[in-house]
């Protein structure tokens, strides 16, 4: 969970420089913190942690039990290419 907060906020201070994909997550606000917003996602009652800052735009009272959709993007914040495991030594 900790990996995607960091990717997400990485994502986040990126926005306004990149055209990376977005992705959306719709469902009630279970809870927020000046720099997350926890939404309950689908009926498996997955929760989701998701990154905001200053930046984010927030339309309409975001407040807990809110249904809210979230749209975000996700960048790679460092990539590790591990050995072949079949290669002969």
């Amino acid at each position: 969970m900790k990996t995607f907060i960091a990717m997400t906020l990485l994502a986040l201070s990126l926005q306004a420089f990149s055209a990376t994909k977005t992705y959306q997550v719709t469902g009630p606000v279970l809870e927020m913190t000046d720099s997350t917003i926890t939404v309950q996602k689908g009926k498996e009652k997955e929760k989701w942690e998701i990154a905001k800052d200053a930046a984010s735009t927030i339309k309409g009272e975001l407040k807990i039990g809110s249904k809210v959709t979230i749209e975000y993007f996700m960048t790679a914040k460092s990539i590790e290419v591990k050995p072949d495991s079949k290669a002969k030594k």
